[in-house]
């Protein structure tokens, strides 16, 4: 089970209902419209076709099984005193004396660019559950972070 935050559910939706409803129609086509074209062993668009096909499907049954396997989760019912999926968490770097700002959420919603780090890396699972002044240990690939949590916040998309 992987909980998802509303926005994502929706992007997750709307991007089936679009593979579903525009683009695999529109590679059907140009199946039919290759495979008519004649010979099918020396008919490199037709390999093509049926490459997008297979992708265009392997992806709609993907986003599928996500769906079906999520929940979303409603942030008024978490706890705000303490990091926990879906909350914004400011924290030190206490070896280099460097300060970060992450959300904290579902691998599926992972954006290090958005500052989105998923619950289950080395430096969001040692977030989760700390409390603000608390120092936590991350093991990260170089070796042991030490990050002192210095503040937590909760905000929906719509307020940023």
């Amino acid at each position: 089970m992987e909980y998802l935050s509303k926005e994502r559910y929706d992007e997750i939706a709307a991007e089936l209902k679009h593979l579903i409803n525009e683009v695999y129609p529109k590679v059907k086509e140009d199946l039919a419209e290759t495979r008519a074209q004649g010979d099918l062993s020396e008919n490199a668009g037709y390999r093509e076709a049926r490459r997008i096909q297979g992708k265009t499907i392997s992806r709609i049954r993907f986003l599928q099984k996500v769906l079906e396997h999520s929940r979303v989760l409603d942030p008024d019912v978490l706890p705000k005193d303490r990091v926990c999926l879906l909350s914004h968490v400011e924290f030190t770097n206490l070896a280099t004396n460097t300060r970060m700002n992450y959300q904290i959420v579902s691998p599926h919603e992972m954006n290090l660019e958005e500052g989105k780090i998923s619950l289950k890396s080395p430096i969001g699972a040692a977030l989760m559950g700390g409390k603000v002044g608390e120092i936590v240990e991350a093991q990260v690939p170089s070796g042991t972070l030490r990050l002192r949590i210095e503040s937590i916040t909760w905000y929906r998309a719509s307020q940023k």
